[in-house]
């Protein structure tokens, strides 16, 4: 009997050692789900970025059999614009050309149409404001009448512009209007309007519309922003080529902007311009927040910034919010600022959960800039004595709305994550300044390596995080940091 009961006790024992076992594995395992559970959310949605389909039908619609020429002297709007026009009627398939060159104005694209520009094909914006129709639409954060872009795609679904063509918009004539009046209208004060009286022409725009997908183009010589992406989703720009110095350096000549859209992806693009090269935007001051449209979902991968003024920016309009970014991948040469986040006190708006990894630049300027006073002669709008506010144009008034309360034009940025960057030269590794009352704020930087000129300066920074990150001024400075509370430098 006291046999029986050792056996009964030594496999009681061994039955609850075994379920022990099973129990530690099975929470385990529940915490494992539970902490990729917790790690899904933030990554899920970069799967789902980008056109979800495109015009399926192959009918070809030749522009030369619409009465279209190739001499790129006579203007072929209207013929180009009734081939897009009757292959939509039709249900859709491809608007394409002959080779040669084509001297066109403003053309807009319907739902279902695949406008295919093959290699051999140069467009040629005209030169004349009047070929290029105001529309309403948002410039540089306030809803204005503006002129149409060069090609455009407004309240549409389901559309393609491909090919290895290109695009020439000859936007000469909009730089020089565009000089001769900040000559005239900066000395009365009034650089904060004169970009929005120019009314430059931009090259392609997608406005509120889905299912986007541009592809495999040059664009060159932007007369304003080259591609922008308004009040949009789910839009793929892939394989672009932009190159806006070849006739002198346009001014504001932005290469891609992301303009209070989401789900964007874009990829593979090679950009040279005279202003920011990636951009997101989000709307300005008290239009913007009237809007509240955020710039949110977006993924930037495996791009190229030569020239320009930012390899990543996002602002400086910033009023509906920035967030939910990835930008990997990336190579900046050449480029003025690595990094940039950049707004006014007057502008508002959060710019959130960013990441930026995977990156090389060489020859930039700041490689980290982040100001929420940027460019106060152009941020701040003031009209000037002299001038009757009853008599001045509608979108004058607009920039001078005030935002009341004034505390909701302070911008935050926070929870900003730079990870796996090496910046082979510098003017300056970081410069980097928040507010008083609005500090930047969660700030990680890992996995970064920077030779450059000189360190920097941060100041009203908030929980700045460095891990391994490795800093070589040739000054021997160190990064100078002010006004700031936990960063672990």
């Amino acid at each position: 009997m006291k046999r029986l009961l050792k056996i009964i006790s030594v496999l009681f024992f061994a039955c609850f050692l075994l379920m022990s076992f099973f129990a530690c594995t099975s929470s385990l395992k529940v915490d494992q789900e539970l902490t990729t559970k917790s790690k899904e959310p933030a990554m899920a949605w970069v799967k789902k970025v980008g056109a979800r389909k495109a015009p399926k039908s192959t009918t070809v619609f030749l522009v030369n059999d619409f009465g279209a020429t190739n001499d790129g002297k006579t203007l072929a709007t209207p013929f180009i614009q009734r081939a897009i026009d009757d292959c939509a009627k039709k249900g859709g398939g491809i608007v394409t050309f002959k080779p040669g060159t084509y001297l066109m104005g403003s053309i807009f694209l319907k739902s279902n149409v695949h406008l295919r520009i093959d290699e051999g094909v140069l467009l040629r914006g005209s030169t004349s404001f009047d070929d290029y129709p105001e529309i309403d639409t948002r410039i540089a954060g306030i809803e204005m009448r503006w002129p149409a872009a060069l090609i455009n795609i407004i309240d549409q679904k389901n559309v393609a512009v491909t090919g290895k063509g290109k695009v020439d918009a000859q936007g000469k004539f909009c730089w020089d209007k565009y000089w001769a009046m900040r000559k005239e209208y900066e000395p009365k004060g009034l650089r904060w309007i004169v970009d929005y009286d120019a009314k430059r022409v931009r090259t392609f725009l997608v406005q509120s519309s889905e299912d986007v997908t541009l592809k495999g183009l040059t664009f060159s010589n932007a007369g304003f922003w080259t591609i922008q992406l308004l009040y949009s989703k789910y839009l793929t720009v892939d394989g672009v080529t932009v190159r806006n110095n070849e006739d002198g350096h346009g001014p504001s000549t932005d290469g891609i902007d992301v303009d209070s859209s989401s789900w964007v992806l874009i990829e593979n693009c090679d950009i040279d311009c005279n202003d920011d090269d990636f951009c997101l935007k989000a709307g300005r001051d008290w239009d913007g927040l009237r809007v509240n449209r955020p710039t949110e979902y977006v993924v930037i991968r495996k791009c190229i910034a030569r020239k320009g003024g930012g390899l990543l920016t996002l602002g400086s309009e910033t009023s509906g919010g920035i967030r939910h970014v990835l930008a990997t991948d990336l190579v900046a040469k050449g480029t003025g600022n690595g990094f940039h986040i950049k707004s006014a006190t007057t502008r508002g708006g959060v710019v959130e959960d960013i990441h930026f990894e995977n990156v090389t630049m060489d020859s930039v300027g700041n490689a980290f800039m982040y100001t929420m006073n940027w460019n106060p002669t152009y941020s701040y709008s003031s009209l000037p004595k002299g001038y009757n506010p009853d008599s001045i144009p509608s979108h004058w008034k607009v920039m001078l709305n005030k935002v009341e309360p004034a505390e909701k034009g302070i911008p935050k940025f926070k929870d900003i994550y730079v990870n796996n960057v090496v910046v082979k030269q510098s003017r300056k590794a970081i410069n980097a300044g928040g507010l008083e009352n609005s500090t930047l704020q969660n700030f990680n930087f890992s996995n970064v390596t920077i030779s450059t000129a000189n360190a920097g300066e941060l100041s009203f920074g908030e929980n700045w995080k460095f891990t391994n990150v490795a800093i070589k001024a040739s000054d021997n400075s160190k990064v100078s940091v002010k006004n700031s509370k936990g960063v672990s430098l």
